[in-house]
């Protein structure tokens, strides 16, 4: 699929139902996950770090840029870039983050608001994402672009403060929200209707159900780096029954 199509389609994705979008961390996984039939992909900065040996938030944007585009080309589907905060320190250079992001032929991304320690400043938060939205649309290409207000995973699980910044993301320009680390069925109904008719991304943890969240009117779930986690425990036990009892799992 050429990215032209495969941007469309990844648009069409959002505008009813719920839809799974499952995050590969390398070649293998992308086309494991294409085969048993998931409409799009999405990248994970902690799946990609740990692949490498580092820890979440290590990578360098070239890294990413290599790594996000490696995804695109192993895939026909749709593929979202988890582009942290834009590996940019103010909007104007995040604006060119974007521009080179585009070319790796991604459907989507997302901008974090957060930056290690601490969560931006909420005009600064929108500026950013305004500047988001300007390379895109310089560009002329059909990516869509994600939000992400970041202070249920920072230690600031304020769910008034993130549906302020979620609307004035969605104001800013913003295709799609998305506040992980929610997992209240009745917060994530709110945050749905906050930002009403634009879909909403949800982070899939340990108690929630997609079906649950289709019903609140959720558009797509994702599941960021639990899937490369799952792989590494497999490893590691399998790795430490052949070190300790020399032998494999069956």
């Amino acid at each position: 699929m050429d990215n032209s199509s495969a941007r469309d389609k990844f648009r069409e994705l959002h505008r009813e139902g719920c839809f799974v979008i499952p995050n590969p961390w390398d070649i293998g996984s992308a086309k494991r996950l294409e085969a048993m039939g998931f409409q799009a992909l999405a990248s994970t900065s902690g799946g990609a770090a740990s692949a490498l040996g580092r820890d979440d938030g290590q990578m360098t944007r070239s890294e990413v840029l290599q790594h996000v585009a490696m995804l695109c080309e192993a895939t026909n589907l749709p593929v979202n870039a988890d582009f942290e905060a834009g590996f940019a320190d103010t909007p104007e250079e995040l604006e060119k983050s974007v521009a080179l992001l585009i070319q790796t032929g991604v459907a989507g991304f997302s901008i974090e608001d957060y930056q290690g320690p601490n969560l931006y400043d909420s005009s600064e938060a929108v500026e950013r994402i305004r500047a988001a939205r300007k390379a895109i649309d310089r560009s002329g290409e059909n990516v869509l672009l994600v939000a992400r207000s970041e202070g249920f995973i920072r230690g600031r699980p304020d769910l008034q403060e993130t549906l302020r910044r979620l609307k004035l993301y969605s104001e800013a320009g913003a295709d799609c929200l998305y506040a992980p680390g929610v997992t209240e069925l009745s917060s994530i109904r709110e945050i749905v209707e906050s930002v009403a008719p634009k879909p909403v991304n949800v982070l899939l943890m340990p108690g929630l159900r997609v079906s649950d969240l289709a019903g609140c009117g959720v558009r797509r779930v994702s599941v960021g780096s639990s899937l490369a986690r799952a792989a590494w425990c497999g490893f590691e036990h399998a790795a430490l029954m052949l070190r300790d009892e020399g032998t494999l799992p069956k």
